[in-house]
């Protein structure tokens, strides 16, 4: 009974150091200081916590964007164009809900249109919409922005209108 019990206590301690260990996981406080130091840099226009934020291989996909931005001086970049863009700017953290690696937050952003958004001059006229991003995190950093916001209401707001096609009538 002893030889058994010696050859399994072997096999039993090699079985559970091969099961796969699960991603360290980001508590609630720990998610909602990295995301509000991320808002942060895009309210104050601040990007010098960039590095200590957002991991080397970073993606940020946002709808006015046509493609998504990547790494950390490409977000630096679009922190620049939306300071050029905004003034006033500002975000607001509404809701946060922190799961393993993903930080889920509605938040609120609004400002005044007083640069060009690509080729669509700036009107002066406020804004204020509602939107909801969902951030991975890795490595403690974050490493990936989904941001979904009413983009049709925003340039509303700004004082553009949305005009159809006409129908062709036979």
């Amino acid at each position: 009974m002893k030889k058994i019990f010696l050859f399994l206590i072997p096999i039993i301690l090699l079985s559970l150091s091969c099961q796969p260990k699960e991603d360290k996981v980001m508590s609630d406080d720990e998610g909602k200081v990295l995301l509000e130091k991320f808002m942060e840099t895009m309210t104050n226009a601040d990007t010098t916590v960039a590095e200590e934020i957002l991991h080397p291989d970073c993606v940020f996909r946002y709808p006015l964007l046509p493609e998504p931005v990547k790494g950390i001086e490409g977000y630096k970049g679009l922190i620049r164009n939306m300071a050029n863009t905004f003034s006033d700017f500002k975000v607001t953290i509404e809701d946060v809900n922190v799961k393993k690696d993903r930080i889920w937050c509605r938040y609120t952003m609004s400002g005044v249109n007083t640069g060009p958004i690509g080729d669509v001059p700036a009107t002066g006229k406020k804004f204020q919409v509602t939107g909801m991003a969902i951030t991975r995190i890795a490595d403690g950093k974050i490493i990936e922005d989904e941001t979904y916001w009413n983009v049709l209401g925003f340039f509303q707001q700004l004082g553009y209108t949305l005009t159809p096609p006409k129908a062709k009538i036979e």
